[in-house]
C-alpha cells in the first residue's frame, strides 16, 4: 500500500506558511499542482507557526518557500529576513504582501519576489513560475 505522505521525487516541494488556512487554501487552490508544463508538479506543505517552517528547512526537503506577511505572530517577512541570515542554501521565498506598497519591506526581508492578498491566481502562479525558473 502507498503512503499518501509520500511524494514524487521529482515533484517541486512548496512550503506555505501562514497562520490562516483559508490563505494557505487559497495559494494552493490557485497554483494546482501544475502550473506551468515546463515545471515539475508541485506537492504543497502547509505549515502555521514559523517554528513549523524551520523545521522543515531543517530537514532539507523544501524547494521553494511561500510566506504570508500579515501572518501572526511571526509574519512573513520576518521570517523571510531569518531564512537569509541562518539558512544556507537557503530556497526562493515569495512573500505574500497585504498591501503592493509594502514592497520596500519585502526588499528588506531579501524575499525574492512577491505577490499581493488577497490571493490573485493568475498574478500568483505567474510570479511563483518565473521564480522558479530563474532558481532551477
Amino acid at each position: 500500500m502507498t503512503d499518501p505522505q509520500v511524494q514524487p521525487t521529482s515533484a517541486l516541494r512548496v512550503l506555505v506558511y501562514s497562520d490562516h488556512s483559508d490563505t494557505r487554501a487559497q495559494v494552493i487552490g490557485a497554483l494546482g499542482r501544475r502550473p506551468d508544463p515546463d515545471l515539475p508538479e508541485l506537492s504543497f506543505i502547509e505549515v502555521a507557526t514559523a517554528p513549523m517552517v524551520f523545521a522543515q528547512l531543517d530537514a532539507g526537503v523544501i524547494d521553494v518557500v511561500i510566506l504570508d506577511g500579515e501572518a501572526s505572530p511571526a509574519g512573513g517577512m520576518g521570517v523571510a529576513k531569518q531564512m537569509r541570515d541562518e539558512i544556507d542554501p537557503c530556497p526562493p521565498i515569495l512573500l505574500l504582501l497585504g498591501r503592493a506598497d509594502d514592497r520596500w519591506l519585502a526588499d528588506w526581508s531579501r524575499a525574492d519576489a512577491t505577490a499581493t492578498l488577497p490571493v490573485d491566481p493568475i498574478a500568483l502562479s505567474t510570479t511563483l513560475v518565473d521564480l522558479l525558473r530563474r532558481s532551477h
